[in-house]
């Protein structure tokens, strides 16, 4: 059983929702330990749902007019049913982190890298980790474990045992 980390329900899954969130975007975070272990478990199970389903593509092809008018066939793919409940799951489990312009970039820079993603952190999660967890779990023959806790000591102020949760 989880554990309550001293909260109420509302509290306590924004706190879950947002680590694992930046846990998955910086690959990293520095927090408690029993925070982390909230996290690791609820970071995992979102992780399995993205590599179980993330090679699964419809082809469709479209026709749309061009220009001038004349009819052309435009080959689009669209997520599977299994993959897109999974993009679902996610998105309503993590908070949703946009890409971050650079100092120095400039304007139309940044709108050529992001492009039209609308949601960065998921498509890092299905086009990033996924499969590299694919390729570790078929590789190693076992799936999860693709978070590791490293215990700092204790934190100055309140004791508390301070750790590094990170991405494997």
């Amino acid at each position: 059983m989880p554990s309550k980390l001293g909260r109420p329900t509302t509290q306590r899954m924004a706190i879950v929702k947002n680590q694992a969130s930046y846990l998955l975007w910086y690959g990293r975070i520095e927090t408690t330990l029993t925070r982390a272990k909230s996290v690791s478990s609820y970071t995992e199970k979102l992780l399995t749902a993205a590599i179980n389903s993330y090679t699964e593509n419809v082809k469709v092809v479209k026709t749309r007019k061009d220009k001038k008018g004349k009819e052309i066939k435009v080959e689009i793919t669209n997520d599977g049913p299994k993959k897109l409940a999974a993009r679902r799951k996610l998105m309503s489990k993590l908070y949703d982190i946009q890409e971050v312009r650079g100092e120095s970039e400039a304007y139309g820079d940044y709108m050529r890298r992001i492009g039209d993603v609308k949601h960065p952190l998921i498509e890092k999660i299905f086009n990033d980790y996924a499969p590299k967890y694919d390729k570790r779990r078929q590789d190693l023959g076992q799936g999860g474990g693709y978070t590791r806790i490293v215990k700092l000591g204790q934190r100055n102020g309140d004791a508390a045992e301070a750790v590094i949760l990170e991405l494997v």
